[in-house]
């Protein structure tokens, strides 16, 4: 059984890592540093050569794009399981599903460990579940298509929009000459720098938790408000070196 990766990036290349079957990835038009961390994958070199030849695609991809990926995979007539693991509402993965006869909705997460949540028809997660040793742990989940992406957004709204609110919190501190202060009352300015090099990737996520909010009749104010934080942060894509006073003058819009 082929599995595969759409696509290797940094949380994709740790999961794609943990598959037991052989693992494909095209390669055309991708950077260097993206064939760097596919080393260990077969480059089949196009989609059309990857979707001929996979039994399971996996995307792992940014939200803003999940859905025209889907299409594009299923425009070139994939038949296997598609398996969208990426962090969107679950209205967007059940469109996404609508395109496949085999989908499951999988969620990743990895504040302590590399879990991969799925959801859909049992065969298809189980199928899924089975591909993955350690580190990765696969866990399925209740509640079909829909339900991975649900945990995802719960998940990252409490983590993420929890980091954009300790980054704000640093900026006021700083501001007033309190960072000290702050730091002894527990508020630690030790993710700020990690939470500016991934703004570009969050900023979709929070417009999809906003979504999910709206969907259920929740104030999706909060989510919307880490978006636009976010968006100040979005130059250093990838920079984990930036001074945290650039950083904090930035939310300021300084």
């Amino acid at each position: 059984m082929n599995v595969g990766l759409l696509f290797p990036g940094e949380m994709g290349a740790a999961v794609g890592a943990a598959i037991r079957t052989p693992v494909l990835w095209a390669g055309v038009g991708r950077s260097a540093a993206t064939a760097a961390r596919a080393a260990g994958f077969e480059d089949v070199r196009t989609l059309g050569e990857l979707v001929s030849r996979s039994d399971v695609v996996l995307s792992v991809c940014p939200p803003a794009i999940a859905e025209d990926v889907a299409r594009e995979v299923a425009g070139r007539g994939f038949r296997g399981v598609y398996v969208d693991a990426n962090a969107t509402s679950p209205a967007r993965v059940e469109r996404i599903a609508s395109l496949f006869d085999r989908t499951v909705d999988g969620s990743i997460t990895a504040r302590s460990a590399i879990r991969l949540y799925l959801s859909g028809g049992d065969e298809d997660v189980e199928l899924v579940r089975g591909l993955f040793e350690a580190p990765v742990e696969a866990v399925p989940l209740p509640g079909g298509i829909g339900a991975a992406s649900a945990l995802k957004m719960a998940f990252a709204g409490w983590n993420k929009i929890g980091a954009v609110l300790e980054a704000q919190a640093h900026a006021v501190a700083h501001a007033y000459g309190l960072e000290q202060a702050l730091e002894h009352e527990g508020v630690e300015s030790r993710r700020v720098g990690r939470s500016a090099g991934r703004a570009w990737r969050w900023i979709a996520e929070m417009d999809e938790i906003g979504d999910t909010h709206a969907a259920l009749g929740l104030d999706d104010g909060i989510a919307r408000g880490a978006a636009a934080a976010l968006e100040r942060w979005a130059a250093h894509r990838d920079d984990p070196d930036v001074p945290l006073e650039t950083l904090l003058r930035e939310l300021r819009g300084l």
